[in-house]
């Protein structure tokens, strides 16, 4: 059985294009946010804090900047796509159509990634205009980028599929991602912590996340490369396996 790619390069494209009618504000935002972090972080807290183990520390909370931004766009762009069908009914003609389920989550995940990572690059050519960032391994930090988008747009993904609200679009992400991402080293180091907690800091999962994006700026960070692709490896095969159980039940696509 041949792969359906005219009806994936459909919905890809209906899902850009929904990105393209907000692409002012949704780039815009992005570039706006970042200066703001550099203004507050950057500038109140460098000066006091010129260098993190001996990157500094501007160059230091990009990785972690980039990851903040990326988890939350991923996130909602992945959810929003796939709840939009839901709330407006038109899942039933999707679940009709010749689309295989491995097809469908092909087109809608694709779609997010490709804005999360569109807008990844855009705060990196941002961080630019206020530090020098070098980039220790330039291709592990595209694949590792590519990863996290991926993943995070399958969870995303999930959210979509079982929120019931617009409201609860935004709980996993407000209440769960964005306070794990503050307190998982996108700012600072977890040797800054003291002994207790940053053995408590470790049992939070984005801390991994944050560290190997962040070796593959620096050469260096809070856990093992290692640990950390193992980590993402994890989350990205539970994701899938989630996914996988809802289409072959039907969990809120049927009903």
């Amino acid at each position: 059985m041949t792969a359906n790619w005219r009806g994936v390069r459909a919905i890809y494209a209906f899902e850009l294009a929904r990105f393209g009618r907000t692409v002012w504000t949704s780039l815009a935002l992005p570039v706006i946010t970042t200066a703001l972090y550099f203004v507050v972080f950057g500038s109140a807290i460098g000066g006091r804090m010129s260098e993190v183990g001996g990157v500094p520390y501007g160059a230091f909370i990009v990785p972690g900047l980039m990851m903040l931004t990326m988890f939350t766009e991923s996130i909602s762009n992945a959810s929003f796509g796939i709840y939009m069908p839901k709330w407006t009914g038109t899942i039933y003609e999707m679940l009709s159509a010749p689309l295989s389920p491995l097809e469908t989550v092909i087109a809608y995940v694709g779609a997010a990634a490709t804005k999360s990572v569109i807008i990844g690059a855009i705060i990196f050519a941002t961080a630019h205009l206020f530090v020098d960032v070098q980039v220790a391994h330039p291709l592990l930090m595209v694949c590792f980028m590519l990863l996290m988008a991926v993943t995070f747009c399958l969870f995303g993904f999930i959210i979509g599929i079982w929120a019931q609200s617009f409201e609860q679009l935004q709980v996993i992400p407000m209440l769960v991602i964005y306070p794990l991402t503050f307190l998982g080293g996108a700012f600072y180091s977890l040797d800054m912590l003291p002994a207790a907690w940053r053995t408590v800091t470790l049992f939070n999962p984005v801390v991994y996340l944050i560290s190997g994006f962040r070796w593959t700026f620096f050469g260096k960070g809070d856990v093992g490369i290692e640990v950390s692709m193992a980590a993402v490896a994890l989350f990205f095969a539970l994701c899938l396996g989630v996914i996988f159980w809802v289409f072959r039940t039907g969990y809120r696509l049927k009903n």
